[in-house]
């Protein structure tokens, strides 16, 4: 079991482009996890998480209502937004400057073969790091992601999650709002729930920016202990 995750900093960087790259990661990890099973070898499969900031762009999951998107290409190309249908779970999601997003490419079989103890870790992780920000942040039943106010009028969503996974390889993640222009999710209705709000950990503090390196370092430290895993 290979415990290691290699720890990639993308900065800013296309959405389709990044995309690319995740499956380019995702297929090497499933194809290595073949020819082990084939050839009764025991090479250990890597790990990734990749850290990334997207150019203002839209995805819609597999599972998701294109209705839901509340622009039509002419508005899109206004604001300077893309659109993409994706092969993750989850409904309609928005990415864009100010939002640390982060792409766990694991291989499960080196932690634990459960995809639901796997969601509930990576909202665990961002729960814990906005407890060191002073917010109580938790799970909405029914509903992935991490939220604030939860089973109050006033529940907002700060950080969306949407994975997939296929042969206990995970790709896609989770993004977190920190820096975030919240204007932008009044173009959609965010993961489909409606009569809920958004919003960003600048916003929920009251200060113009939060250090995003700061945010990173806290995710990782205890994404580290969650997984019991060591960064590279």
């Amino acid at each position: 079991m290979n415990r290691i995750i290699q720890l990639q900093d993308l900065g800013a960087k296309d959405y389709k482009t990044t995309w690319e790259y995740q499956e380019e990661l995702f297929k090497g990890i499933v194809d290595l996890k073949i020819q082990n099973r084939r050839e009764e070898t025991e090479i250990p499969t890597p790990n990734y998480l990749l850290f990334v900031e997207h150019p203002h762009v839209y995805t819609l999951g597999k599972s998701g209502d294109l209705e839901n998107l509340l622009l039509n290409e002419k508005q899109l190309e206004a604001k300077g937004a893309t659109f993409y249908k994706i092969n993750r779970g989850g409904d309609i999601t928005y990415h864009g400057p100010g939002q640390i997003v982060g792409y766990p490419i694991l291989d499960l079989e080196n932690f634990f073969t459960d995809i639901h103890k796997y969601l509930r870790l990576l909202e665990e992780s961002i729960i814990l790091t906005l407890a060191e920000y002073g917010l109580e942040s938790g799970r909405s039943e029914g509903e992935t992601g991490v939220w604030l106010g939860v089973g109050t009028p006033f529940a907002r969503k700060i950080c969306a999650m949407g994975v997939r996974a296929s042969r206990w390889v995970t790709m896609h993640g989770f993004a977190l709002n920190v820096n975030v222009d919240l204007g932008y999710f009044d173009n959609i209705i965010p993961c489909g729930i409606r009569g809920k709000g958004v919003t960003s950990l600048n916003v929920e503090l009251g200060v113009e920016k939060v250090d995003e390196k700061e945010v990173k370092a806290k995710i990782i430290k205890h994404f580290t202990e969650l997984f019991e895993a060591e960064f590279v």
